[in-house]
């Protein structure tokens, strides 16, 4: 089972503020199943990771602007959380953009904490089941989603969960998940 997200490419879509252990577990997590990750963002060069929002916890290279990336290139699609980060994503036209055009393809979208926040900015999630930090259900329910208070949420292409604490169950979600999707893309 260790290969089962061979040949699958994911993408990352984050910037400055994500929560270092919300990209940094799952991403760990896929490429132990062997899988391979973009981690995409507003702009090039590193995004700054944060602990607990409020300290500094280094930086991660950025492998791709998403305004040149295509939903094409890609099997799957991570949204970390951390406050600031899919605050800054759910404005930006580009991020928006994306994360709507990767949800109209039917691929697997995987969501932690704050970050079903770009997808209710997608609009995205009505009538679709979630779950999140606590301070953006609201935000979810007004944008039409059924929001729960679970571990780990599934709902057909969706999987959510509320926080770091969840990561364990949501790293192993996510691998199934993604290893239940349709062929991978080629790298042709």
């Amino acid at each position: 089972m260790a290969h089962q997200l061979r040949d699958r490419k994911v993408a990352i879509l984050a910037t400055d503020g994500v929560e270092r252990v919300e990209l940094e577990e799952p991403r760990g997590a896929l490429h132990g199943a062997g899988a391979k990750t973009d981690v995409l963002s507003i702009h090039p060069g590193e995004i700054q990771a944060r602990q607990g929002d409020l300290n500094s916890a280094g930086t991660f290279s950025v492998d791709r602007l998403v305004s040149d990336a295509s939903t094409d290139d890609y099997d799957a699609l991570l949204l970390p959380g951390g406050t600031m980060n899919p605050d800054q994503l759910r404005v930006n036209q580009d991020a928006v953009g994306f994360v709507k055009a990767f949800v109209d393809t039917g691929k697997p979208v995987a969501t932690i904490c704050h970050g079903p926040w770009t997808l209710a900015e997608a609009d995205v999630v009505r009538g679709r089941r979630l779950t999140s930090w606590p301070s953006i259900r609201t935000d979810l329910r007004n944008a039409g989603a059924e929001v729960v208070d679970e571990e780990v949420v599934i709902d057909g292409q969706f999987t959510s969960s509320r926080s770091p604490d969840d990561l364990p169950a949501f790293c192993a979600a996510i691998v199934e998940q993604f290893a239940q999707a349709g062929s991978p893309v080629s790298d042709a």
